[in-house]
């Protein structure tokens, strides 16, 4: 079987081998386990791949190399248009020798490729929508078109498309699914936690304003003031550092805030064994790899309720919920703090529901799909 990738994610080659953002490379290459070759279309970076960044664990990859295009802009817009023919081109080519078209989403390079697949109806084909699919949530225009395409069956033949969360009046070709970061080979001990303090916050990601990290500074801060002295530890880079470091001048956030930059997993994941809880106030979110990490080590999430979040926590039974109004926030947190037992009861629980989402059980269902 040959096996076409449209993607937007940047990827960077570095020894002969392809390089990309950890979760995606391990999510793809267990696709490629089951597939006899395999075409990626997607941008290529010049420069050298990042600390959080792997390689395909498959050598032989035809990369057919496009532009980066943003359309965020008028002046983006424009160039984009003068880059379209060159990446419709790529796109159509790689879906027309393939046996299977696997589609990337949301994105530039996910939305031309939704349009693209309308040319072919008998191919096999599956789509990963990683975004946000609640049909309420607020999205830009582009993510709310791709949606209505790849839902279209009329449109969109002999297609799955996979996403997060189970939502009502579905057309029937979206299917339910997941993600995964761990193996069965990974479900090593809880770290025991006595809840003491000073309490451990963590905060994984893009340092962006979609994020909210100021907000997890603001909640930390709040905690000390109420008598809770506490620690954030930020892993992640992004447009917002800088100002984020700002704080470090607070003299109420003195010795509380680490900035850790972007770490290799490994360094990540003993993060997560070290602390209490993990800070997510997203404002949009599609199945947060970061929340199901910590709460497999029993880390604690305090997210806000976006797509299929209260989910993955539960009717507030594996985490906590947070609705960015920091005067709420703090005064239904508290009394949670203070109730070690509940916590602890609460981070087992948030571990044993993460702990059955595994690699494994993810590679099966992808063989189904294939």
């Amino acid at each position: 079987m040959r096996f076409a990738v449209i993607t937007q994610i940047e990827h960077y080659k570095a020894g002969g081998k392809y390089y990309s953002y950890t979760p995606y490379i391990k999510e793809m290459n267990l696709w490629f386990n089951h597939v006899d070759a395999v075409c990626i279309v997607a941008p290529l970076n010049s420069t050298r791949p990042g600390e959080i960044d792997i390689a395909y664990e498959r050598n032989e990859i035809e990369f057919k190399e496009v532009p980066a295009i943003n359309l965020t802009s008028f002046y983006q817009f424009i160039k984009g248009l003068i880059k379209l023919p060159q990446i419709l081109v790529a796109i159509y080519k790689a879906m027309a020798q393939a046996d299977h078209i696997h589609l990337r989403c949301p994105g530039n390079m996910g939305l031309l490729g939704a349009f693209i697949q309308i040319l072919f109806p008998r191919k096999r084909k599956t789509a990963k929508y990683a975004g946000n699919w609640d049909p309420k949530a607020k999205q830009p225009w582009s993510y709310r078109l791709q949606k209505w395409i790849l839902s279209n069956t009329f449109l969109t033949k002999n297609m799955l498309v996979l996403v997060y969360g189970e939502w009502p009046n579905q057309t029937k070709n979206i299917k339910p699914f997941f993600t995964a970061s761990y193996t069965e080979a990974d479900k090593g001990a809880i770290p025991a936690r006595k809840y003491d303090l000073p309490l451990r916050f963590l905060f994984v990601g893009s340092l962006v304003a979609g994020k909210r990290p100021q907000y997890a500074i603001d909640l930390i801060e709040e905690l000390i003031l109420k008598g809770f002295p506490s620690e954030l530890h930020f892993y992640g880079d992004g447009i917002l550092k800088e100002q984020l470091r700002e704080n470090l001048n607070n003299d109420n956030l003195k010795g509380a805030l680490y900035f850790h930059g972007n770490q290799k997993p490994e360094l990540v994941q003993e993060a997560y064994q070290k602390s209490h809880f993990l800070i997510l106030p997203s404002k949009s979110e599609g199945w947060p790899k970061v929340c199901a990490e910590a709460m497999w080590w029993g880390t604690l999430p305090l997210v806000t309720p976006v797509s299929c979040v209260p989910f993955m926590v539960g009717k507030s039974e594996r985490g906590i919920f947070i609705n960015s109004n920091l005067d709420v926030d703090i005064a239904e947190l508290i009394p949670i703090l203070k109730n070690k037992e509940q916590l602890k009861l609460m981070a087992n629980k948030a571990s044993n529901w993460s702990r059955a989402y595994t690699l494994d059980r993810f590679n099966a269902d992808i063989k189904k799909l294939l």
